[in-house]
């Protein structure tokens, strides 16, 4: 071997050993003889608090180098992995993303679309959900950044357990992010909480702004009434309860007052976001542009929170994903039950105060809401039946009075004012208020209408059975029409049918003992024949309702009409005439009288100026 060789040998010896020294890694020396394989551990086991460790950043990478462009100081999280951990309580399915920390969806256990599928009232397909906070290098979304899991015991919540965890993205040492979630075992609300912590000049401005773009997926049959009922609502302190149109196809609001919360409101299902923080400039819209048969509409809403809520402290949220149930929406949030529409004032009060109270003790011991809908208008009928009594009573004196009303009509001719003026006197003399027979039939009109609002809103009925009707929250159809019939639909509900057919067996026997003649008494005939084709795609429980309330009233007026002696009346009448022969005319009656004349002498000079 020559010196230039010995040279060359001892110079790849030092950097073989340079090399090994440096670069290669120390081996893992196995315990006890144990076998080197390594085995893959369950992180969902765990249960101890893990601290995310700080991602090392190369800037000499090209996708690197635009992150920092794009995302500053919070580059080292905006490139990461996706992953979904699922968590079940009793009520949800929820799951959540590493890639924003975010809720990726949520399933309603306890309920299923009008087509037997898992109703999944938030998904990330459905949504655009922003964060925006402004940084030197421009605006960041929140949600696009990388997260990790931390203190997540256990994946199963059940009535009564309450577990908190959190999503944190750590921005340095320092420096971090921080997304905390609570879960109940029993609840539909989801605590949420947002914390910036340890940022100094990374933040600009003072407002963070949060986008929330949704469309609303189709869960029940009816696509047109599901569109009716979904819209935007929202709470102010300063307004209460407000909300978009539902009825329109594109609407839209802006605010100058603060709203604590706002939801995005469907016929029997809500998902909403709560906070006593005021969230500021709120901006919300509702349309249908574009949207398949899949979705009922696109609600929007823009709001902006202080960056003073986030910095350093926890910025407290909740979620509300479930069913617009009244009475379990009063315990959420001010007002949250008003996304339950119940009528406008009076009609409301009738369904907070009366309805909704004695339906639920009905629903405690009564199973099938086809009865209970029986009950309920048994006892609305036994409450109001002094009203019905006064009122056919009222109808029973103006017919007897009908052969002297037709001579006063013939003594006058075509005199109306001199007509009018007589039968007042006569009514008068006899001791008959002609209105008395239409006041308590209003004072039962707000019930009437209270269930028009009631059961269209009361997700209690919803996929409930009753008869042919396989769901009482919507129609009823025992024929498909092969077209749809304007103003009617394309379907045939028999319960619907049944009430027109009851509507108008009632009318007949009103018209027994009523003194109404000529065009009027067969106008009345159209109404329900009108109320046919409207509540045609109404739900199956409000026909039903009307329906057993009818036959109710038939056999009322009927068992009325056997008590009710017609001579008698006649003869009460007589001794009234008699009592009152000399009785002077009241101020009110007078009042009428000189309305009556002022009237008809009103229309007498408009026909002479025609006649010049």
């Amino acid at each position: 071997m020559d010196k230039n060789q010995a040279t060359g040998l001892i110079l790849i010896s030092i950097l073989m050993i340079a090399y090994f020294w440096f670069f290669a890694e120390e081996p893992k020396i196995p315990e006890n003889g144990e076998d080197t394989k390594i085995e893959q551990i369950d992180e969902s086991q765990i249960e101890t608090t893990r601290t995310p460790e700080v991602k090392e950043f190369k800037n000499d990478s090209t996708v690197n180098q635009e992150l920092i462009n794009q995302y500053g100081a919070f580059a080292t999280v905006a490139k990461g992995e996706s992953e979904i951990t699922t968590f079940n309580t009793d009520k949800l399915q929820i799951s959540f993303d590493t890639k924003g920390g975010r809720i990726n969806s949520v399933e309603l256990k306890d309920f299923e679309t009008f087509d037997g599928k898992p109703i999944t009232i938030t998904q990330q397909a459905d949504e655009e959900k922003e964060l925006i906070f402004n940084t030197a290098t421009g605006p960041v979304n929140l949600y696009d950044l990388y997260f990790e899991l931390v203190d997540a015991p256990k994946r199963q919540i059940t009535a009564g357990d309450t577990i908190q965890f959190k999503y944190v993205a750590q921005i340095d040492a320092n420096k971090s992010i921080e997304q905390i979630y609570t879960l109940s075992g029993n609840q539909y609300e989801v605590g949420y909480a947002v914390a910036f912590n340890g940022f100094t000049n990374e933040i600009l401005g003072d407002q963070l702004t949060l986008r929330w773009n949704k469309k609303m997926r189709k869960f029940e049959k009816d696509l047109e009434q599901s569109r009716v009922k979904a819209t935007v609502n929202y709470y102010s302190e300063t307004e209460g309860m407000d909300g978009l149109s539902e009825r329109s196809e594109d609407d839209s609001e802006q605010l100058t007052e603060a709203v604590k919360w706002f939801s995005f409101k469907q016929n029997f299902f809500m998902e909403a976001i709560i906070t006593d923080i005021p969230m500021n400039r709120a901006e919300f819209s509702t349309n249908i542009e574009d949207l398949s048969d899949d979705y009922v509409k696109r609600g929007t809403a823009k709001v902006e929170i202080a960056y003073s809520e986030f910095q350093n402290k926890a910025a407290e949220f909740k979620y509300y994903f479930g069913p617009n149930n009244y009475k379990a929406l009063q315990k959420v949030a001010p007002d949250f039950e008003e996304n339950v529409y119940l009528g406008w004032f009076p009609i409301s009060l009738v369904n907070k105060y009366v309805i909704i109270n004695v339906f639920y003790v009905l629903e405690k011991y009564i199973s099938n809401y086809g009865v209970i809908i029986i009950i309920l208008v048994l006892l609305i009928k036994l409450a109001l039946s002094p009203l019905s009594y006064k009122s056919y009573v009222s109808m029973a004196k103006t017919k007897v009075l009908k052969p002297q009303l037709d001579e006063i009509k013939e003594k006058h001719g075509g005199d109306m004012q001199k007509a009018q003026a007589d039968q007042m006197e006569l009514y008068r003399k006899v001791g008959v208020n002609p209105l008395s027979g239409c006041i308590p039939l209003l004072l039962q009109m707000p019930i009437l209408f209270a269930m028009f609002y009631f059961f269209p809103s009361s997700i209690e009925l919803r996929q409930e059975a009753f008869l042919w009707a396989s769901d009482l929250s919507t129609y009823d159809s025992i024929v498909n029409l092969p077209f749809e019939i304007p103003f009617y639909g394309d379907h045939v509900s028999l319960f619907t049918i049944l009430m027109t057919a009851s509507t108008l067996l009632i009318t007949w026997s009103q018209g027994q003992v009523s003194s109404v003649q000529g065009p009027m008494k067969n106008i009345q005939y159209l109404m329900p024949i009108i109320f046919m084709f409207v509540l045609n795609s109404f739900p199956a429980a409000l026909s039903f309702y009307y329906l057993i309330a009818n036959l109710i009233t038939f056999g009322q007026q009927t068992l009325i009409r056997r008590m009710i002696d017609e001579d008698k009346i006649i003869k009460i009448l007589e001794e009234n005439k008699k009592k009152n022969a000399n009785k002077k005319t009241s101020k009110f009656q007078q009042r009428l009288q000189e309305a009556m004349k002022a009237s008809e002498e009103a229309k007498k000079g408009k026909s002479k100026g025609k006649k010049k």
